[in-house]
Protein backbone atom coordinates (compact mmCIF):
# COMPACT_ATOMS: atom_id res chain seq x y z
CA UNK A 1 0.00 0.00 0.00
CA UNK A 2 2.55 2.85 0.44
CA UNK A 3 3.82 1.96 -2.93
CA UNK A 4 0.52 3.01 -4.29
CA UNK A 5 0.63 6.42 -1.94
CA UNK A 6 4.31 6.80 -3.73
CA UNK A 7 2.99 6.85 -7.09
CA UNK A 8 0.22 9.03 -6.34
CA UNK A 9 2.22 11.89 -4.52
CA UNK A 10 4.62 13.58 -5.97
CA UNK A 11 7.85 14.16 -3.65
CA UNK A 12 8.48 17.70 -2.16
CA UNK A 13 5.35 18.55 -3.02
CA UNK A 14 1.91 17.82 -1.91
CA UNK A 15 -1.33 17.63 -4.30
CA UNK A 16 -4.36 17.31 -2.66
CA UNK A 17 -6.32 15.56 -5.44
CA UNK A 18 -3.77 13.11 -5.59
CA UNK A 19 -3.96 12.54 -1.79
CA UNK A 20 -7.70 12.19 -1.47
CA UNK A 21 -7.19 9.55 -4.24
CA UNK A 22 -4.65 7.78 -2.39
CA UNK A 23 -6.07 8.09 0.96
CA UNK A 24 -9.21 6.57 -0.30
CA UNK A 25 -7.40 3.59 -1.98
CA UNK A 26 -5.82 2.78 1.52
CA UNK A 27 -9.12 2.96 2.90
CA UNK A 28 -11.00 0.49 0.18
CA UNK A 29 -7.87 -2.06 0.57
CA UNK A 30 -8.49 -1.79 4.60
CA UNK A 31 -12.49 -2.35 4.33
CA UNK A 32 -11.97 -4.94 1.51
CA UNK A 33 -9.93 -7.18 3.73
CA UNK A 34 -7.76 -7.70 1.43
CA UNK A 35 -5.00 -6.78 3.53
CA UNK A 36 -3.72 -6.45 7.32
CA UNK A 37 -3.95 -2.81 6.86
CA UNK A 38 -5.92 -1.18 8.96
CA UNK A 39 -7.14 3.01 9.65
CA UNK A 40 -5.56 4.19 12.41
CA UNK A 41 -6.52 7.32 14.37
CA UNK A 42 -4.22 9.64 12.45
CA UNK A 43 -5.93 8.85 9.01
CA UNK A 44 -9.71 8.92 10.44
CA UNK A 45 -11.56 11.46 8.16
CA UNK A 46 -13.20 13.80 9.88
CA UNK A 47 -17.10 12.88 11.21
CA UNK A 48 -19.90 13.71 9.21
CA UNK A 49 -20.87 15.81 12.55
CA UNK A 50 -17.73 17.87 11.96
CA UNK A 51 -17.80 18.27 8.20
CA UNK A 52 -21.52 19.62 9.06
CA UNK A 53 -20.72 22.18 10.78
CA UNK A 54 -18.07 23.39 9.37
CA UNK A 55 -20.40 23.63 6.32
CA UNK A 56 -22.63 25.66 8.90
CA UNK A 57 -19.99 28.03 9.29
CA UNK A 58 -19.05 28.35 5.92
CA UNK A 59 -15.85 27.16 6.76
CA UNK A 60 -13.49 24.22 4.65
CA UNK A 61 -11.68 21.55 6.35
CA UNK A 62 -8.37 22.55 4.00
CA UNK A 63 -8.38 26.19 5.51
CA UNK A 64 -5.86 27.45 8.38
CA UNK A 65 -6.72 26.70 12.10
CA UNK A 66 -5.31 28.57 15.45
CA UNK A 67 -5.37 27.12 18.57
CA UNK A 68 -5.77 29.14 21.57
CA UNK A 69 -5.51 27.60 25.16
CA UNK A 70 -6.97 28.57 28.31
CA UNK A 71 -5.21 26.83 31.56
CA UNK A 72 -7.74 28.08 34.59
CA UNK A 73 -10.68 27.71 32.48
CA UNK A 74 -9.61 23.95 30.73
CA UNK A 75 -10.60 25.02 27.52
CA UNK A 76 -8.78 24.63 23.73
CA UNK A 77 -10.52 26.87 21.43
CA UNK A 78 -10.06 25.89 17.84
CA UNK A 79 -10.58 28.85 15.23
CA UNK A 80 -11.06 28.19 11.25
CA UNK A 81 -10.00 30.98 8.76
CA UNK A 82 -12.48 32.10 6.30
CA UNK A 83 -12.04 33.36 2.76
CA UNK A 84 -12.29 36.78 3.88
CA UNK A 85 -8.80 35.85 5.98
CA UNK A 86 -10.56 36.34 8.99
CA UNK A 87 -10.67 33.66 11.99
CA UNK A 88 -14.04 32.36 12.76
CA UNK A 89 -14.73 30.00 16.01
CA UNK A 90 -15.12 27.05 15.18
CA UNK A 91 -15.41 24.75 18.89
CA UNK A 92 -14.02 24.56 22.19
CA UNK A 93 -12.84 21.23 23.34
CA UNK A 94 -12.47 20.95 27.06
CA UNK A 95 -8.96 19.89 28.46
CA UNK A 96 -9.40 16.32 30.23
CA UNK A 97 -6.20 17.60 32.12
CA UNK A 98 -3.14 19.47 32.38
CA UNK A 99 -0.35 19.66 35.06
CA UNK A 100 1.33 22.23 37.30
CA UNK A 101 0.09 26.30 38.07
CA UNK A 102 -0.20 29.14 36.37
CA UNK A 103 2.61 30.51 34.79
CA UNK A 104 5.02 29.63 32.23
CA UNK A 105 7.12 26.21 32.24
CA UNK A 106 10.44 27.25 33.74
CA UNK A 107 12.88 24.14 33.92
CA UNK A 108 12.68 19.89 32.95
CA UNK A 109 11.01 18.23 35.55
CA UNK A 110 8.93 20.85 36.96
CA UNK A 111 5.66 19.46 35.26
CA UNK A 112 4.46 22.81 34.51
CA UNK A 113 2.35 22.95 31.05
CA UNK A 114 4.17 26.29 29.32
CA UNK A 115 2.96 29.56 28.24
CA UNK A 116 3.17 31.32 25.43
CA UNK A 117 3.33 31.95 21.96
CA UNK A 118 4.33 28.89 19.54
CA UNK A 119 4.05 27.84 16.25
CA UNK A 120 3.58 23.93 15.05
CA UNK A 121 4.96 23.23 11.69
CA UNK A 122 3.79 19.49 10.21
CA UNK A 123 6.83 18.16 11.62
CA UNK A 124 5.46 18.23 15.51
CA UNK A 125 2.69 15.87 14.53
CA UNK A 126 2.78 12.60 15.98
CA UNK A 127 0.53 9.88 14.91
CA UNK A 128 2.39 7.46 16.84
CA UNK A 129 2.19 9.06 20.30
CA UNK A 130 2.02 6.85 23.54
CA UNK A 131 -0.94 8.95 24.17
CA UNK A 132 -3.17 8.12 21.34
CA UNK A 133 -2.35 11.28 19.30
CA UNK A 134 -0.30 14.03 19.52
CA UNK A 135 1.25 17.41 18.76
CA UNK A 136 4.57 18.78 19.96
CA UNK A 137 4.11 22.52 20.87
CA UNK A 138 7.74 23.38 20.05
CA UNK A 139 8.88 24.31 24.11
CA UNK A 140 11.26 25.84 24.43
CA UNK A 141 10.61 28.33 21.76
CA UNK A 142 12.99 31.69 21.00
CA UNK A 143 11.74 33.03 24.13
CA UNK A 144 12.32 30.42 25.86
CA UNK A 145 15.42 29.78 24.99
CA UNK A 146 16.23 33.24 26.35
CA UNK A 147 14.91 32.86 29.57
CA UNK A 148 17.32 29.69 29.68
CA UNK A 149 14.29 27.45 30.16
CA UNK A 150 14.71 23.79 29.53
CA UNK A 151 12.22 20.90 29.24
CA UNK A 152 11.66 19.40 25.68
CA UNK A 153 8.28 16.94 24.27
CA UNK A 154 5.89 18.98 25.63
CA UNK A 155 2.62 18.16 24.02
CA UNK A 156 -0.83 18.43 23.49
CA UNK A 157 -2.16 14.66 23.19
CA UNK A 158 -4.86 11.96 24.36
CA UNK A 159 -5.08 9.40 27.04
CA UNK A 160 -6.83 12.44 29.74
CA UNK A 161 -3.29 12.27 31.48
CA UNK A 162 -0.71 15.27 31.81
CA UNK A 163 3.09 15.91 33.16
CA UNK A 164 3.86 19.20 31.71
CA UNK A 165 1.61 18.48 28.73
CA UNK A 166 -2.17 19.50 27.63
CA UNK A 167 -4.28 16.30 27.58
CA UNK A 168 -7.27 15.79 25.64
CA UNK A 169 -9.92 12.61 25.49
CA UNK A 170 -8.62 10.76 22.79
CA UNK A 171 -12.16 11.13 20.74
CA UNK A 172 -11.16 15.02 21.14
CA UNK A 173 -7.69 15.13 20.33
CA UNK A 174 -8.52 12.84 17.42
CA UNK A 175 -10.74 15.59 15.98
CA UNK A 176 -8.42 18.56 16.45
CA UNK A 177 -5.47 16.42 14.84
CA UNK A 178 -7.43 15.34 12.03
CA UNK A 179 -8.44 19.26 11.54
CA UNK A 180 -4.54 19.99 11.70
CA UNK A 181 -4.01 17.43 9.08
CA UNK A 182 -6.14 18.70 6.91
CA UNK A 183 -4.46 22.14 6.89
CA UNK A 184 -1.39 20.58 6.43
CA UNK A 185 -2.53 18.65 3.48
CA UNK A 186 -4.25 22.41 1.87
CA UNK A 187 -0.66 23.22 1.46
CA UNK A 188 -0.60 25.28 4.67
CA UNK A 189 3.03 25.21 6.43
CA UNK A 190 2.29 25.82 10.58
CA UNK A 191 -0.17 26.78 12.41
CA UNK A 192 -0.36 28.95 15.74
CA UNK A 193 -0.67 27.62 19.18
CA UNK A 194 -1.21 30.52 22.08
CA UNK A 195 -1.15 29.05 25.56
CA UNK A 196 -2.92 31.44 27.88
CA UNK A 197 -3.39 31.00 31.87
CA UNK A 198 -6.76 32.15 31.47
CA UNK A 199 -8.63 34.04 29.27
CA UNK A 200 -7.17 37.89 29.61
CA UNK A 201 -9.92 40.29 30.50
CA UNK A 202 -9.38 43.04 32.37
CA UNK A 203 -11.07 41.82 35.16
CA UNK A 204 -9.17 38.56 35.10
CA UNK A 205 -6.03 40.74 34.71
CA UNK A 206 -7.04 43.13 38.16
CA UNK A 207 -7.51 39.83 39.99
CA UNK A 208 -4.09 38.11 39.28
CA UNK A 209 -2.33 41.82 39.09
CA UNK A 210 0.07 40.63 42.19
CA UNK A 211 1.02 37.63 41.16
CA UNK A 212 4.38 37.11 40.28
CA UNK A 213 3.63 36.55 36.73
CA UNK A 214 1.90 39.25 35.72
CA UNK A 215 4.17 41.21 33.88
CA UNK A 216 4.82 38.38 31.33
CA UNK A 217 0.59 38.23 31.36
CA UNK A 218 0.88 42.12 30.48
CA UNK A 219 2.62 41.14 27.31
CA UNK A 220 0.60 38.01 26.58
CA UNK A 221 -2.58 39.85 26.87
CA UNK A 222 -1.35 41.93 23.91
CA UNK A 223 -1.71 38.93 21.71
CA UNK A 224 -5.08 37.80 23.64
CA UNK A 225 -6.25 41.81 22.44
CA UNK A 226 -5.17 41.53 19.05
CA UNK A 227 -6.71 38.47 18.11
CA UNK A 228 -10.03 39.81 19.99
CA UNK A 229 -9.83 42.85 18.24
CA UNK A 230 -9.19 41.66 14.51
CA UNK A 231 -9.96 37.89 14.00
CA UNK A 232 -6.62 37.44 12.97
CA UNK A 233 -3.10 35.64 15.06
CA UNK A 234 -0.76 38.65 15.27
CA UNK A 235 3.16 38.81 14.28
CA UNK A 236 5.20 37.96 16.79
CA UNK A 237 9.01 38.38 17.29
CA UNK A 238 11.43 37.91 20.10
CA UNK A 239 14.08 40.33 20.58
CA UNK A 240 15.88 41.57 24.15
CA UNK A 241 14.56 38.64 25.74
CA UNK A 242 11.11 39.65 25.40
CA UNK A 243 7.95 39.13 23.18
CA UNK A 244 7.07 41.67 20.86
CA UNK A 245 3.41 41.92 19.14
CA UNK A 246 2.11 43.23 15.90
CA UNK A 247 4.83 45.27 15.28
CA UNK A 248 6.70 46.05 11.25
CA UNK A 249 10.48 46.24 12.21
CA UNK A 250 11.68 49.34 9.80
CA UNK A 251 15.28 48.61 10.04
CA UNK A 252 15.68 45.89 7.72
CA UNK A 253 17.88 44.49 11.29
CA UNK A 254 18.16 40.86 11.71
CA UNK A 255 16.34 40.20 14.86
CA UNK A 256 17.60 37.90 17.56
CA UNK A 257 16.17 36.88 20.82
CA UNK A 258 18.69 38.25 23.30
CA UNK A 259 20.09 40.93 21.50
CA UNK A 260 18.76 44.36 20.88
CA UNK A 261 15.73 45.16 19.06
CA UNK A 262 15.74 46.58 15.59
CA UNK A 263 14.00 50.15 15.02
CA UNK A 264 10.60 49.07 14.53
CA UNK A 265 6.84 50.46 14.93
CA UNK A 266 3.25 49.61 15.71
CA UNK A 267 1.41 48.40 12.98
CA UNK A 268 -1.76 49.83 12.91
CA UNK A 269 -5.26 47.38 12.40
CA UNK A 270 -9.34 47.66 12.18
CA UNK A 271 -11.60 46.14 14.40
CA UNK A 272 -13.07 43.95 13.50
CA UNK A 273 -17.34 43.58 13.71
CA UNK A 274 -19.18 40.23 12.26
CA UNK A 275 -22.53 40.94 9.88
CA UNK A 276 -25.00 38.64 8.17
CA UNK A 277 -23.38 35.06 7.22
CA UNK A 278 -20.12 36.08 9.59
CA UNK A 279 -22.34 35.96 12.69
CA UNK A 280 -23.17 32.15 12.11
CA UNK A 281 -19.86 31.90 11.83
CA UNK A 282 -19.34 33.55 15.19
CA UNK A 283 -21.74 30.91 16.91
CA UNK A 284 -19.88 29.37 19.64
CA UNK A 285 -19.84 25.64 19.93
CA UNK A 286 -18.64 23.32 22.57
CA UNK A 287 -17.07 20.33 22.50
CA UNK A 288 -18.49 17.64 25.31
CA UNK A 289 -15.83 16.51 27.49
CA UNK A 290 -14.76 16.20 31.06
CA UNK A 291 -12.41 18.63 32.82
CA UNK A 292 -10.37 16.55 35.08
CA UNK A 293 -8.34 19.28 36.64
CA UNK A 294 -8.28 22.40 39.41
CA UNK A 295 -5.57 24.62 39.96
CA UNK A 296 -4.07 21.63 42.17
CA UNK A 297 -1.26 19.92 40.72
CA UNK A 298 -1.61 16.35 39.22
CA UNK A 299 0.57 13.31 40.79
CA UNK A 300 1.54 11.32 37.57
CA UNK A 301 3.86 8.96 37.15
CA UNK A 302 7.26 9.85 35.81
CA UNK A 303 7.14 7.32 33.33
CA UNK A 304 4.01 8.52 31.89
CA UNK A 305 5.37 11.51 31.31
CA UNK A 306 6.32 12.78 27.71
CA UNK A 307 8.20 15.26 28.21
CA UNK A 308 10.57 12.35 29.97
CA UNK A 309 10.16 9.33 27.84
CA UNK A 310 10.27 11.42 24.44
CA UNK A 311 13.17 10.24 22.08
CA UNK A 312 13.99 13.08 19.46
CA UNK A 313 12.61 13.33 16.19
CA UNK A 314 14.55 11.17 13.54
CA UNK A 315 13.81 10.79 9.57
CA UNK A 316 13.51 7.45 9.83
CA UNK A 317 10.12 7.15 12.34
CA UNK A 318 6.57 7.60 10.38
CA UNK A 319 4.84 9.82 9.33
CA UNK A 320 1.59 12.25 10.12
CA UNK A 321 -0.58 9.08 8.94
CA UNK A 322 1.33 6.22 10.90
CA UNK A 323 3.47 3.25 10.30
CA UNK A 324 1.66 1.74 7.75
CA UNK A 325 0.23 4.51 5.42
CA UNK A 326 3.47 7.55 6.04
CA UNK A 327 3.03 9.24 2.42
CA UNK A 328 6.20 9.89 0.63
CA UNK A 329 7.22 13.53 0.53
CA UNK A 330 5.08 15.36 3.02
CA UNK A 331 7.88 16.18 5.25
CA UNK A 332 6.61 14.84 8.20
CA UNK A 333 8.17 12.67 10.70
CA UNK A 334 7.04 11.20 13.84
CA UNK A 335 8.27 11.06 17.65
CA UNK A 336 7.24 8.33 20.01
CA UNK A 337 6.29 10.09 23.67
Amino acid sequence: MPGVLQALISRGTMSKILFRVGLAAVVAAGLSGCGTDILTPAMRPLPKETMMLLGKKGMKAEAPIFVRIFKEESELELWKQRDDGRFYHFKTYPICNWSGDLGPKERQGDKQAPEGFYTISNQQMNPNSGFHLAFNLGYPNAYDKSHRRTGEFLMVHGKCKSAGCYAMTDALIEEIYALAREQFIGGHESFQVHAYPFRMTEAKMAQYRKHRWYPFWVTMKEGYDYFEATRQPPQVAVCERKYLVNVNFTSGARVDAESQCPRYERLKYEPFKPSGREQIAEVRTMAAGPKMRSIASVDVPAQSSPERASPAFTSSTPGLFGKSHAPVGLGFSGQTD
